[in-house]
């Protein structure tokens, strides 16, 4: 089992869930510390074989996140991109770079970096009081860890452009409705929400999961026959598992599959 010792990332693993806690509070401002200390953790729960699903919160319930430490920015204006945009985008792009899938449970603000954490994730939580957005052109800049091309991914590329070009902030329900969040629940629910989700999953075929996984994160980054090609090699590998000859028998029998369990 890997030791987790961090400060600004608390880590608790039950029934092959992990429950990571951004821990900052009031608001788990995005740090440069956070983000070293996000990439170090991560890197461990990829390697933990008690974890499958990870699920991503913020303490407390007045936000996940509102984005980078302003009072941080003087310290790099020599070089942004060596000394802050370089490692929140190497720490994000770890989120969707995991073989494990990702949940973030959203209470109260999700804003600028924050936002972008939850959209490295697979799936997104939000409570019904929640907001969340991308404000940074009110800052005289824009997205730099990645909101850019995720936002155009979720809600489209016209949407993602009136979000980018006035900074607005969206409520719940329009970030439901816009396909930002997957699902919306009550106020102080998304954690309790999120792991009984991330314990459906933890319950799946684990290498099928991680297939599953890899080949929709790619989708996108590939045209048509490219991903024809793709999805083919992942289907060779899937059925050739272990998981998959006893789900077809538990199928053709008639019986429930006992995933996990090795065969003769």
């Amino acid at each position: 089992m890997q030791e987790y010792k961090n400060k600004l990332l608390l880590v608790e693993i039950k029934n092959y869930v992990a429950l990571v806690t951004l821990n900052n509070p009031p608001l788990n401002i995005l740090t440069l510390d956070m983000s070293a200390e996000m990439r170090d953790t991560l890197h461990k729960l990829e390697e933990d074989e008690d974890v499958r699903v990870i699920v991503l919160r913020g303490y407390g319930q007045k936000a996940f996140c509102v984005g980078a430490d302003i009072k941080e920015f003087p310290q790099v204006w020599d070089d942004v991109i060596g000394k802050k945009l370089m490692n929140e985008n190497l720490a994000i792009d770890a989120i969707e770079l995991l073989d494990k899938p990702v949940i973030a449970a959203l209470e109260g603000n999700v804003l600028g970096g924050g936002c972008e954490i939850a959209m490295a994730a697979d799936i997104r939580i939000m409570s019904e009081n929640g907001h969340i957005g991308l404000p940074e052109i009110n800052l005289g800049v824009f997205p730099g860890s990645g909101g850019l091309f995720r936002l155009a991914r979720y809600v489209g590329i016209s949407k993602a452009y009136e979000l980018l070009y006035t900074g607005r902030i969206m409520d719940a329900e329009e970030a439901l409705k816009s396909g930002l969040v997957n699902r919306l629940v009550p106020e102080g629910t998304t954690q309790e929400a999120a792991i009984e989700l991330a314990e459906i999953i933890a319950s799946k075929p684990f290498e099928a999961i991680k297939l599953i996984r890899k080949g929709v994160r790619e989708l996108w980054q590939k045209t048509t026959a490219e991903n024809f090609r793709h999805n083919l090699e992942l289907s060779r590998t899937v059925f050739q598992t272990a998981d998959c000859a006893e789900g077809v028998d538990a199928f053709i029998h008639k019986r429930k599959p006992e995933f996990g369990k090795k065969r003769d």
